[in-house]
């Protein structure tokens, strides 16, 4: 039977037994999974795998994703697949073996290098497949793909979406984002991430409860009510979404209590049912997320289709319909105190 349907194949890096108890239990948490197939089909449609092109799939896991790229470039020995865990490197090939496909099987980390077969005559690859959460692009990605080539990632900064980008022939690399996705992180790249689900959600709430409590350089919580409402803010536009997440940090979401809360894991912005607002740590994020919504709104309210990211050599950078042009100087005020978060607004 059939079923779109992620399924855990690791705990904790492999330091937990994979059952179905431990995989229920809250201090456990998934390292490694077979993704939806409906997110792996809308992936592999972005990245355009054509016969005989060189495939880099990055995250081998089960090796599933990799197979997919063999069948459709027509050579599994066009096909690399990088995966830093040995256990996990070691079970894809086997997997692979199994359905009588050979791809090159490569442990390492895919971040940081890069080892190319030497059937590679340039080192070069024309498509590049990544299958974990991204926050900032290695441009060794870049380096390594084909001019006119695909790199399609989750950018996860952390609202994930998967984003499609062309090699340029002068070493950038841009595209536009697509369909909403949740992958685990890039393993060096795991960092606190409050907003994928709910419970990390109150999870980090009360992190930054405790830790804001006793800090000498803590500034004063400021207390305001607000002049609108929530709901602008609240369940954005997928346009508006893209920024809050590459400028905020974050998108506000209702507490079980009823409160609402935007949270970059230091500062945070409460919202209680009266209305009244209070904003803690060295951001006013409120203040900050108000301010893009506005530029959102006096630039037209763009969608996916206006809104796009580039990546240099120097830095990285959400863009709205230039993507010669950072969004934080496009949106003019909600540049005005919007930190750089994510990598995503550098520059």
């Amino acid at each position: 039977m059939y079923s779109d349907s992620v399924i855990v194949t690791q705990l904790d890096g492999g330091r937990t037994a994979l059952t179905p108890a431990n995989a229920a239990a809250p201090s456990t948490a998934p390292s490694c999974a077979a993704s939806s197939p409906l997110l792996v089909t809308a992936g592999l449609r972005h990245l355009a795998v054509r016969p005989g092109d060189r495939v880099l799939d990055v995250g081998g896991g089960t090796g599933w994703t990799s197979g997919l790229c063999a069948y459709l470039t027509g050579d599994d020995a066009l096909v690399t697949t990088v995966e830093i865990d040995p256990d996990l490197a070691r079970t894809a090939a086997e997997n692979l073996a199994r359905c009588g496909l050979h791809p090159s099987v490569v442990t390492g980390d895919a971040a940081t290098e890069l080892q190319t077969p030497h059937s590679h005559s340039d080192g070069l690859f024309d498509r590049v497949h990544v299958t974990c959460g991204i926050t900032h692009v290695p441009y060794v990605w870049v380096e390594r793909t084909r001019p006119g080539g695909h790199i399609v990632l989750p950018y996860n900064p952390p609202i994930g979406r998967l984003l499609r980008l062309t090699v340029l022939d002068d070493g950038s690399a841009t595209g536009r984002f697509g369909e909403e996705c949740s992958y685990m992180p890039l393993r060096s790249q795991r960092l606190p991430q409050p907003h994928q689900h709910q419970h990390q959600h109150q999870h980090q709430h009360q992190q930054t409860d405790e830790g804001a409590t006793g800090a000498d350089d803590t500034p004063p919580s400021r207390v305001r009510s607000l002049e609108f409402g929530t709901e602008s803010l609240l369940d954005p536009a997928p346009g508006l979404q893209v920024l809050l997440a590459s400028l905020v940090g974050d998108e506000p979401w209702v507490s079980g209590s009823g409160s609402v809360l935007l949270t970059d894991g230091v500062s945070r912005a409460t919202v209680d049912e009266g209305g009244r607002l209070t904003q803690t740590g060295p951001r006013d994020l409120w203040d900050e997320a108000e301010s893009v919504h506005r530029a959102w709104t006096r630039q037209g309210r763009p969608g996916l289709d206006r809104i796009g990211f580039t990546v240099t050599p120097e830095r990285q950078y959400v863009w709205v319909d230039d993507p010669a042009v950072p969004a934080v100087r496009a949106l003019g005020e909600a540049a005005a105190g919007t930190a750089t978060t994510a990598g995503a607004s550098v520059g």
